[in-house]
């Protein structure tokens, strides 16, 4: 499903991000990537929905796209197979719960019969299905976290990339939203995670790809992992 063979990133500063990557991630796979700031954990994970460009590299590929060959057009189509969750949501304030989740869908040309069938039922799968007429500043951090969620799922994509998804939640709010995030591994999506939460990565047990100094400094099948800031 996603697939790294020495896959370098080099930004114009010089600084050399990540350095000879080579990983792979099985479909329906759940792994964690962690590690301390500056380590090249973002630049991974960036990578993946091509947020960034890789510099070199033998092979890079994630659901069946080879972003080492990817053309700035055809981007719009790997995001309907990579779903993205941010930290800080990334939601459109003046559009409500609903139209935030549809959106994603209208961009790519769906018919509208078949969004409002589907934006409903992922709204129903992350709990808000009421909540389909509220803005975002009406909502809680953790509510606003599950449309993004929903949104990121709601043209079905084969990986779901979060990035750092409970970084501004409260405890409760953050195991919430990781039983959900579970809950959309378990249907079968891949799913790749970057966190600094320790709790989260030794109590809800899956596989843990640290990095450090733009290299894997350690990949296990699960476990808990000591964390450097």
């Amino acid at each position: 499903m996603i697939e790294m063979q020495n896959v370098v990133k080099k930004y114009p500063n010089k600084t050399t991000a990540v350095r000879g990557l080579t990983v792979n991630i099985d479909r329906g796979e759940f792994v964690y990537v962690v590690g301390p700031s500056g380590s090249g954990k973002s630049t991974f994970i960036k990578l993946m929905y091509r947020e960034e460009k890789a510099t070199s590299g033998k092979k890079l590929e994630v659901a069946g796209h080879n972003l080492l060959r990817i053309k700035n057009k055809d981007v719009p189509y790997l995001r309907r197979d990579v779903g993205v969750v941010f930290q800080d949501f990334k939601l459109l304030p003046k559009k409500t719960v609903y139209e935030n989740v549809a959106y994603a869908m209208q961009v790519i040309g769906r018919k509208p019969r078949d969004i409002k069938k589907r934006v409903m039922e992922v709204l129903d799968l992350v709990g808000l299905k009421h909540k389909v007429r509220v803005f975002p500043s009406e909502l809680s951090g953790g509510e606003q976290q599950r449309v993004s969620i929903a949104r990121a799922i709601v043209n079905t994509p084969k990986v779901l990339i979060a990035d750092e998804p409970t970084g501004n939640l409260d405890p409760d709010t953050s195991m919430e939203i990781m039983q959900l995030i579970e809950r959309i591994n378990g249907q079968g999506t891949t799913v790749v995670m970057a966190t600094h939460n320790k709790t989260i990565v030794d109590t809800m047990r899956h596989r843990v790809i640290a990095i450090a100094n733009g290299l894997i400094v350690r990949d296990e099948a699960e476990g808990e992992y000591e964390f450097d800031d």
